[in-house]
């Protein structure tokens, strides 16, 4: 897999109807700190390692409901922690609700109702954004696209997973989804969730070379953005400087 990439990871964005609670609860569950803005409908949360979170608001967002493919969840993330007993009752205190434990890892949702998983693996108090997981119908298909997108190498790839990306350096993961329901945006009744933004350079070059790769042009765009869908449906975002 070549190295070169069409546009770099920025964020990892999160829907929710508040999205100031939402970004208070991952401010004080993980540590991170607020980015200044002044967008009023996203706030930006940079985690001191490497990733960022935006939180967007979306009036109409309608929470998954884990585990199941009616309204499914489409993506989640991976915390480590030291102990996964004492990061899922320090979620919960702070408004999440523990949805299946695990001998390694605990399943939670946060206040917006996005699963997410506190794992076993981190040394010392802090807590880690080991990286995001997105559901879809074909885990090599899907690796193989954002492998050219975002000039990371395929570092694993097994029956149903894939990984793109080093440990510790942003990876995404894949996890293939029996019975897999895309994403309809902007429809409400089958959200996104979550979707990546991507920054690039020249955006006519990069939406060329995405287009190629099997994306489709979503009707979405705004002065410094525009909006695609991958080849399992999910969208996300080219962003360049304004």
């Amino acid at each position: 897999m070549t190295s070169e990439s069409i546009g770099t990871l920025r964020a990892v964005a999160l829907d929710a109807a508040d999205h100031e609670r939402l970004a208070v609860f991952y401010q004080e569950f993980a540590g991170w700190q607020r980015v200044p803005d002044d967008d009023d409908d996203w706030i930006t949360l940079d985690t001191t390692d490497g990733w960022r979170l935006g939180v967007q608001r979306a009036a109409d967002h309608v929470p998954p409901e884990w585990p199941g493919q009616e309204r499914p969840q489409q993506a989640h993330l991976d915390f480590r922690v030291s102990s996964i007993d004492a990061a899922a009752d320090r979620a919960v205190a702070l408004g999440a609700t523990v949805l299946r434990r695990n001998e390694r890892w605990h399943t939670l949702a946060d206040p917006a109702g996005h699963p997410f998983d506190v794992c076993l693996g981190a040394d010392g108090p802090r807590t880690l954004l080991a990286g995001v997981m997105l559901d879809c119908p074909d885990a090599k298909t899907l690796s193989h696209f954002y492998a050219e997108l975002l000039g990371k190498p395929v570092t694993y790839e097994a029956d149903g997973i894939a990984m793109i990306g080093e440990d510790g350096a942003q990876p995404v993961m894949f996890q293939q989804v029996t019975g897999y329901t895309a994403p309809r945006w902007p429809d409400p009744a089958y959200p996104q969730q979550l979707h990546l933004d991507v920054t690039v350079a020249d955006v006519s070059v990069a939406e060329r070379a995405v287009l190629a790769l099997g994306a489709t042009r979503l009707d979405g765009a705004g002065p410094n953005w525009r909006v695609y869908a991958d080849p399992a449906g999910k969208p996300f975002c080219l962003i360049w400087e304004d």
